[in-house]
């Protein structure tokens, strides 16, 4: 099922990774500690402007900004679109 967004210029859709449910030592998590996270994979890319090319593509692990982008909701899931210059790394 394709999505029917396309971002403009150089903007990024991105598919946060699921939040931490248990640490490391096997602690569970509760839904009102858990953080949000910071790593997602790319679902769709704009073209980019004159200036700027895309670095990113559709597939890749990305790492981003705590606070980047503006969180969407669609075909119920939940999105972020932030500009590529928001995008710390790709993993």
């Amino acid at each position: 099922m394709a999505l029917k967004i396309k971002p403009l210029s150089d903007r990024v859709l991105i598919e946060p990774a699921a939040a931490e449910t248990q640490t490391a030592s096997g602690l569970y998590i509760p839904e009102t500690a858990k953080e949000k996270p910071q790593k997602g994979k790319v679902v769709a890319v704009g073209k980019g402007t004159k200036k700027h090319d895309m670095t990113v593509k559709v597939g890749d692990e990305v790492l981003y900004g705590k606070y980047s982008g503006t969180e969407l909701k669609l075909e119920g899931k939940d999105y972020i679109i932030m500009r590529e210059d928001d995008i710390l790394a790709i993993v």
